[in-house]
């Protein structure tokens, strides 16, 4: 007898969520605007979203709680620097909590600006979430097989 080596199409969820922190203070939210749509197993969404909705269906309404591991990372102090003021030419007024894309070789990233000690500017490259547990309210409001094009494009098309 054969084995069955035929995999499943890829799946495309459209989710409604809701974040809240630690203490349930709202953080985030879909409501009011549109749900977030992905297609699964795309490095776009947190490991921790992707792995609640597998094989669920519309309609599913859970409640998880997704440590940092399997959502945006530990918190890495390696990640904040201080730079020379004079990388942000042009900038008419430099204020903590801007947010800025960097380009270093073919990786972006994006750096906050935490702290102004004159001509030294201290950023953060963490993301903002990280180190941090998170706790979703989801509900499935979509599913369905992606296309083509959906699975080499790495995305959902709408």
């Amino acid at each position: 007898m054969q084995a069955d080596t035929e995999q499943s199409t890829p799946q495309v969820y459209t989710v409604h969520y809701v974040l809240k922190n630690k203490i349930g203070e709202l953080v985030d939210t879909s409501e009011g605007s549109e749900p977030l749509h992905f297609l699964y197993g795309t490095p776009e969404i947190i490991e921790g979203i992707q792995r609640a909705v597998k094989d669920r269906n519309v309609g599913d309404c859970l409640e998880v709680t997704i440590p940092p591991e399997m959502a945006y990372g530990e918190y890495r102090e390696e990640l904040v620097r201080k730079v020379p003021k004079s990388l942000f030419e042009g900038v008419e007024k430099l204020e903590v909590g801007m947010k800025f894309q960097t380009n270093s070789g073919d990786e972006t990233q994006v750096v906050q600006v935490v702290g102004i000690d004159g001509n030294l500017i201290r950023v953060d490259a963490n993301h903002p979430l990280a180190g941090f547990t998170l706790y979703f309210d989801l509900e499935i409001v979509g599913r369905r097989d992606a296309t083509e094009d959906e699975i080499t494009q790495g995305r959902p098309l709408f």
